[in-house]
């Protein structure tokens, strides 16, 4: 079939085209964001049907069109189905769309790396026993993401000095993208925040360990720590983004828990 390809691809976001056709917004493993017309999906017999819904990963056939491409065929790989009976993971998941969907580029050349990195976020926080468990996927997401697009947190050296800092007072400059000490934090004039060195090597950890890998910082982590390392990430993602976020809204929202 010419002018045709397939790929892995994660549905992000739909619009409505007409009665029965919808654009979908999906990252691919070879292309990076793209957006297909799922022509029929609102009809109760159309053969894309569920397939079409958010947080679903799909092996997809598209045809090539002039301005947008048309899905021909749509295989499940993966539906995250738990993921849709828990408000958390539901809530969790749509923000990790959303900063797909608004750092992705189209003809990503990092493509097959944020798809996976996609893939095994959406497929951790589906598989999560509890709060923290998705919380961590996410943090772990949300780190591993900045590094991809350019915008990796400086946690070792400060910004301003260049020195080491180790089991010492710093503060974290989201402007900035990293640390500085204590020492040159009173010169700076910029936002910034605390950080105790034990939740700066946290962070350290989080954005080096795989989503399967249950070190000593996971299982110290309660809800506490991870809603603080979460909302400190939210912040800094939101500032580096090109795009404006609808999700964070409804995090702010959610009641946090004590933790375990």
């Amino acid at each position: 079939m010419q002018n045709s390809f397939v790929t892995d691809a994660i549905n992000l976001k739909s619009y409505n085209l007409s009665e029965a056709d919808k654009i979908i917004v999906m990252y691919s493993k070879e292309k990076g964001l793209i957006r297909g017309v799922a022509k029929g999906v609102k009809k109760p017999k159309s053969k894309l049907g569920a397939r079409m819904d958010l947080l679903v990963a799909n092996t997809l056939m598209l045809h090539k069109g002039r301005n947008l491409d048309t899905i021909c065929q749509a295989e499940v790989v993966n539906s995250f189905y738990k993921t849709r009976q828990d408000i958390d993971k539901i809530c969790y998941s749509t923000y990790v769309t959303e900063v797909v969907h608004n750092f992705g580029v189209e003809e990503d050349p990092c493509s097959e790396v944020i798809y996976d990195l996609l893939y095994k976020t959406l497929d951790s926080i589906a598989s999560a026993q509890n709060k923290v468990d998705i919380m961590l996927a996410v943090i772990k997401f949300q780190l591993k993401m900045m590094i991809e697009s350019g915008f990796g947190i400086e946690f070792d050296k400060c910004l301003c000095c260049h020195d080491s800092i180790k089991e010492d007072t710093m503060y974290l400059i989201p402007h900035l993208g990293g640390i500085v000490c204590r020492e040159c934090a009173k010169k700076i004039p910029y936002n910034k925040k605390q950080l105790p060195y034990k939740l700066r090597d946290f962070f350290k950890q989080m954005s080096i360990n795989d989503f399967d890998q249950v070190g000593e910082y996971e299982q110290k982590a309660n809800e506490k720590v991870c809603t603080v390392t979460f909302e400190v990430l939210k912040e800094y993602i939101t500032m580096k983004s090109p795009k404006k976020f609808k999700s964070t809204g409804i995090l702010q929202e959610m009641p946090v828990g004590e933790g375990k």
